[in-house]
């Protein structure tokens, strides 16, 4: 069994600046994965290793990713909205090369003079958080309930359901035996005016969604929908992201289980956003009167 040698999330740092100015500055998480990978060439071996299968589907470079993307914010280079797209900073844009290893030390210069305690340079999870900024434990606890808790039939309504509450209508639930993997179908409406019929297959997975599955699910939809729709609580490997976006077959869209998370969450579908109250007295407000 051969050994995979993995790129550290230091090592990442300036592909991923690369990444976003190749698209334009600014990117979704799901955006700088694939530009990353693109640019540089990760073999099929090396992205179908995940980080913790128990706990997340976030692949092992996914999460490497992460880390650089929150060593480069604490440095100042590179941003976040609450809608989670990334962009460089000035900072960024005005450096034709990063040093990481002066990031690195950096930030972890701020966080033990912050925490106080003694770091470990070989494991980035030694600074204020645990973790990196979008790894949360509810992804966690959401990733082992629908894995392990929810059942097939209960996944499949819960996707009807997160359809219906996105704009679809007329989704319905087939998952007849024989539909070739057809879980469901419906009608996405776009600004009232166009409409196309597309099928659906929801995967209940902790490993890599595999190329295969991809075209299988494409030959089932040949002649009942416009386009297929993927989702899984698992990730989707290279082979099957390029599958899924073949010339000149019919598209298939895909959505992981960090994605799936993601809309559960914007869409407040068992996932609750508490926002807490702060609330400070201002001293020299009360002076000046």
């Amino acid at each position: 069994m051969s050994v995979i040698k993995m790129v550290t999330y230091d090592q990442l740092m300036q592909p991923l600046v690369k990444a976003l100015v190749s698209l334009g500055g600014s990117a979704s998480i799901d955006e700088m994965y694939e530009e990353v990978v693109e640019l540089e060439n990760f073999d099929e071996e090396t992205l179908a290793v995940l980080h913790n299968p128990e706990k997340s589907s976030q692949t092992e470079v996914g999460y490497r990713l992460a880390w650089a993307r929150t060593y480069l914010k604490k440095a100042g280079y590179l941003e976040n909205s609450a809608r989670g797209v990334w962009a460089l900073t000035d900072k960024a844009r005005n450096s034709e090369q990063i040093d990481s290893q002066k990031i690195v030390n950096y930030v972890r210069s701020l966080d033990k003079k912050t925490k106080n305690v003694s770091i470990d340079p070989t494991d980035p999870a030694t600074t204020i958080d645990d973790s990196p900024e979008e790894t949360l434990a509810w992804r966690e606890r959401l990733h082992q309930i629908l894995i392990e808790e929810m059942s097939p039939d209960a996944f499949e309504r819960l996707t009807q359901r997160l359809l219906r509450e996105s704009g679809f209508v007329h989704v319905e639930v087939t998952g007849r035996t024989g539909d070739g993997g057809i879980d469901g179908k419906g009608i996405a409406r776009i600004n009232g005016l166009m409409s196309f019929h597309i099928a659906f297959q929801c995967k209940k997975y902790k490993g890599s969604v595999g190329s295969p599955e991809i075209r299988d699910f494409r030959g089932a939809t040949v002649g009942r929908a416009d386009r297929g729709l993927f989702i899984t609580t698992g990730s989707f490997t290279k082979a099957a992201i390029e599958e899924a976006n073949r010339d000149g077959a019919s598209p298939i869209d895909l959505v992981d289980g960090d994605q799936l998370a993601d809309k559960l969450k914007d869409l407040s579908l068992g996932v609750k956003t508490e926002l807490v109250e702060k609330v400070s007295v201002e001293p020299d407000w009360f002076l000046k009167i």
